[in-house]
């Protein structure tokens, strides 16, 4: 089964949404703002990912800017942080099976899903 993290209110994260919809594929969403990932969940997201957690910050969200950016914090400490402020978790992100992907730019979810 396809996962996709999803943002509403992020035009990349709707444009995945709508790839996945054309796909004719059968998906689930879910509202990562509204059902926050458990430390387990994002620690396999970010394994399935392939990336070190910072890769998956938005480092220019005001949140990361005032609270974390300039200190020297551990992989542990960045996954707390999007797991407190999870408006710092990059998306859209696509899980199918043991792979997932940022889905910027949109290509990149066609080649996880064909």
């Amino acid at each position: 089964m396809i996962k996709i993290y999803h943002n509403p209110r992020c035009r990349k994260s709707r444009e995945g949404l709508e790839l996945l919809e054309q796909s004719g594929k059968e998906f689930e969403v879910v509202l990562y703002l509204d059902e926050v990932p458990s430390k387990e969940e994002l620690e396999t997201l970010i394994q399935k990912l392939g990336i070190p957690p910072m890769e998956l910050v938005r480092k220019n969200e005001t949140v990361w800017k005032e609270q974390y950016k300039g200190k020297d914090l551990s992989e542990n400490a960045i996954i707390d942080a999007m797991i407190t402020n999870p408006k710092l978790i990059e998306r859209p992100i696509i899980v199918k099976g043991k792979k997932a992907v940022i889905g910027r730019p949109s290509e990149k979810i066609n080649e996880l899903i064909n």
